[in-house]
């Protein structure tokens, strides 16, 4: 990595610079750290100013604040590579698919930002030619930039009502405190599901089946699972429907050089010995002098604050003492992962191209519902990416590994021809299986969640700071998001909020 990377790892736009007696003064100030003292540079275990629970993305960017704020800090991580939710795949010959996040939009504006800071570059999505939509039976090419070719009228009415009902209420929830956003009916709105609006306002079958698809590639579950209040919440974090959904100009715009972990991995690289893989945290003590974090070894890891930088659900497999408040226990209990897959084949070429097709699929019928072209920058080897969410994913999953394989490729072989049965290599990750994941790419809000929980979601408990996707205001759910809230997480705890 170049010095010039280095730098930049500590001193990028909205990443303040002041000094370690700075830090430790206005934390003192707010009684959470030791007062300033001299001392030699923290042992293995401490004392730090700040622990970070969990080295994604959310984690790493808090902690690359911090550190470049002066704070001494240290990164617990029970994996034993960084990412979290975040991993590139080898294919071979230097070349990667992505096994999980990957895809960024340009108004992704932090992610795209600290990717540029640690000179990880973009590309674009392929995106040329014609999708294909499967729909009852037939297969239906479509313009890439255009919207699948389902009947005009149930087109019509999906646009009418995605477009000039949906996105306007969606507009009013506040992002900052949903649960409390003016001017909406909150309970009516958190009290039903996306499945009981979708029945309420679309007529057509065409209608409901492409609002099934897009919610299903989103946010990983069914909309009988989800508060209408949560999807809209996550709607306008979004900027929208089309900008949530689309390719060209949306959150499928563009993928990263060397694959989107290339990001966490250079992160991690300028932060060095700061993180420690392998070390799964069971238990969070804090006190009036501090918090103690224990991992799988027998010493504690002691700081003046930690952030603990994982999904709701995650968070509550540690254990806490004194014990979380209620209401915050409660949240973790009710915020259960999205299930996702992906399954990517490997061929010598991107063989669709040559038909003219894009390699982006919205269909009716599962395992694999939606497609992607995710060939490298350079056009080989040609690879065909798909998702597998929500019903799908749970069937799939108990297959044996032969049968999971079939059933994905025979999805491909449903889009692209014969060819795509005899791919050269495949790769699948089902991060429902993934131990210190559970799920993907997002906790889940059921109805009642938002509006009775939602206001333990962010706010620390004593020393104990959340950071993670889940919280984030803008983009929740994206990579973007989980860098938006390891910023938000390290400017409170600068603040000492």
């Amino acid at each position: 990595m170049s010095s010039h990377t280095r730098r930049a790892a500590g001193s990028g736009p909205g990443s303040p610079r002041i000094s370690r007696r700075k830090f430790l003064a206005g934390a003192a100030a707010a009684a959470v750290v030791a007062p300033v003292r001299a001392r030699p540079a923290p042992l293995p275990h401490g004392p730090y100013d700040v622990i970070v629970v969990g080295a994604g993305l959310a984690g790493l960017t808090a902690a690359r604040r911090l550190a470049a704020a002066g704070a001494s800090v240290v990164v617990l991580e029970a994996r034993d590579r960084v990412g979290g939710r975040v991993l590139n795949e080898s294919i071979g010959n230097g070349k990667i698919v992505e096994a999980g996040a990957q895809f960024v939009g340009p108004t992704q504006t932090r992610i795209l930002a600290l990717a540029a800071e640690v000179g990880v570059e973009t590309f674009k999505t392929y995106n040329d030619g014609n999708s294909l939509l499967y729909y009852q039976g037939a297969l239906t090419p479509y313009p890439a930039t255009g919207f699948p070719d389902v009947p005009p009228a149930d087109l019509n009415e999906a646009l009418t009502v995605l477009l000039t009902v949906l996105d306007p209420l969606a507009a009013q929830v506040d992002l900052h405190q949903p649960w409390a956003s003016a001017g909406v009916d909150l309970q009516a709105l958190d009290g039903q599901t996306a499945e009981t609006w979708k029945l309420a306002h679309f007529q057509t079958p065409g209608a409901r089946f492409l609002f099934d698809v897009i919610f299903e590639a989103v946010i990983g579950c069914e909309p009988r699972e989800t508060s209408f209040l949560h999807w809209l919440f996550y709607i306008h974090s979004a900027g929208g429907i089309l900008p949530l959904v689309t390719t060209a100009g949306g959150a499928q715009d563009s993928r990263f050089v060397g694959g989107s972990q290339l990001i966490p991995l250079r992160v991690a690289a300028d932060l060095g010995g700061r993180i420690q893989l392998g070390r799964p945290v069971r238990r969070i003590l804090q006190d009036g002098s501090g918090v103690a974090v224990e991992t799988d070894r027998h010493r504690a890891f002691k700081a003046g604050r930690v952030i603990v930088a994982l999904p709701p659900a995650m968070a509550g497999r540690i254990a806490y003492d004194p014990i979380l408040p209620a209401l915050r226990d409660q949240l973790t209990q009710r915020m259960p992962m999205g299930w996702y897959a992906k399954v990517e084949a490997v061929y010598p070429t991107p063989f669709w191209r040559s038909d003219g097709l894009s390699g982006q699929v919205v269909s009716d019928t599962g395992p694999v519902r939606t497609t992607f072209d995710n060939t490298p920058p350079d056009g080989t080897p040609g690879v065909l990416m798909g998702f597998i969410a929500a019903d799908d994913g749970r069937v799939w999953s108990q297959l044996s590994a032969p049968e999971r394989r079939n059933a994905a490729l025979g999805s491909f072989a449903r889009y692209f021809g014969a060819a795509a049965l005899a791919p050269i290599q495949y790769v699948e990750k089902d991060w429902t299986a993934e131990e210190w994941s559970r799920g993907d790419p997002v906790g889940l809000m059921p109805p009642g969640v938002l509006t009775q929980y939602g206001p333990a979601l962010r706010p620390p408990v004593g020393r104990i700071h959340w950071a993670g996707t889940e919280t984030a205001e803008m983009w929740t759910g994206y990579m973007d998001g989980a860098v938006r809230s390891g910023e938000r997480v390290a400017d409170e705890v600068q603040a000492g909020g």
